[in-house]
């Protein structure tokens, strides 16, 4: 097959860390060729979309007394070329969030992929529909208590009424303006107002889980199907759990309860064309949806001993062969 991956600039990921390295070190390993390009770096012409693409070869990670360790250097990219992308196979939207103009501006331009040549994963309509915290509130039977609004009133009774909240802006990733919420806190208004942009910008704001003590797992879904998970643990320094706040990983496996959520949501992720899928979960209670850039293969891959990247390059090659 030929692959194309949109990611961030390959010489600021981490390939010890980055599940986008992860997977395109499985595709190498299983003979297929690999191209880079970046969200800036797409076009529509004559009514389809191209991209300026790199070859791109990989030195695999070694595991090395239980961790990652990686060549120097570890990557080498060809002569840049620009390619209609329906020459691929598949292309997958990796690209971090801030989901801004320039992010919807490139899922738009990949609507011109012709998806019955080329599978797109995830689907541009479905990464645009599917805001990553707003998503989850669909699923009632699955989330905690949890409101979304711009009104530091309603806020405030919100948390008044549940002891303390987590609020969180919409449009962040990797625990980026997490804050936590007590209503006696004498920054209170502060903190609303700092994150609402005086009112104007909703933020989330969900009833605190004690059990995030314990841990936030992180559950990667394939096609809707459980195939991994691992427990982030915070640094205790900080009541975040995210890998970029600091925080651990430590092994874990899937409850019953998660398995029912992972059940709750496969349908309509299958509908979204979100086959890529990170889920967020906290004492039982679903609390994010990640379709953008879900990480966490190589931390499962470490602790499991498992090679999650592959599972997803060989369901490429047998639903491709299906469709063909």
């Amino acid at each position: 097959m030929k692959l194309a991956f949109i990611i961030d600039p390959i010489h600021l990921l981490d390939p010890c860390h980055d599940t986008s390295i992860a997977l395109i070190e499985a595709a190498q390993i299983l003979g297929h060729e690999v191209w880079v390009t970046q969200a800036n770096l797409l076009s529509v012409v004559e009514g389809k979309a191209w991209a300026v693409l790199q070859r791109v070869e990989l030195v695999p990670v070694q595991l090395v007394d239980r961790r990652w360790v990686a060549a120097n250097p570890w990557y080498k990219l060809s002569d840049s070329s620009l390619t209609p992308l329906e020459t691929m196979d598949a292309v997958f939207m990796r690209t971090d969030p801030p989901v801004n103009d320039s992010y919807l501006y490139a899922t738009y331009i990949l609507d011109y992929i012709d998806q019955n040549k080329t599978l797109v994963i995830n689907s541009p309509s479905g990464i645009r529909g599917a805001n990553e915290k707003m998503y989850a509130l669909q699923f009632t039977k699955a989330i905690p208590e949890t409101i979304v609004s711009a009104d530091k009133q309603f806020i405030r009774q919100f948390v008044e009424a549940k002891g303390a909240a987590v609020l969180k802006p919409l449009g962040n990733k990797a625990g980026e303006g997490i804050l936590f919420l007590q209503p006696g806190d004498r920054n209170f208004n502060s903190i609303v107002e700092l994150s609402t942009l005086q009112g104007r910008v909703p933020v989330m704001v969900q009833t605190y889980l004690p059990e995030a003590k314990e841990g936030d797992k992180r559950i990667i879904l394939l096609n809707g199907e459980p195939i991994g998970a691992l427990n982030r643990l915070s640094s205790g320094t900080d009541f975040r759990n995210n890998m970029a706040t600091g925080g651990t990983v430590a092994q874990t496996e899937i409850t019953l309860r998660e398995y029912e959520i992972c059940t709750l949501v496969a349908e309509r992720l299958r509908q979204d064309g979100l086959i890529f899928v990170g889920i967020d979960v906290i004492g039982g209670y679903l609390t994010e949806v990640n379709v953008t850039s879900p990480t966490g293969i190589r931390e499962i891959d470490r602790l499991d001993g498992t090679q999650l990247g592959h599972q997803v390059i060989e369901w490429i090659e047998q639903t491709l062969k299906i469709k063909k």
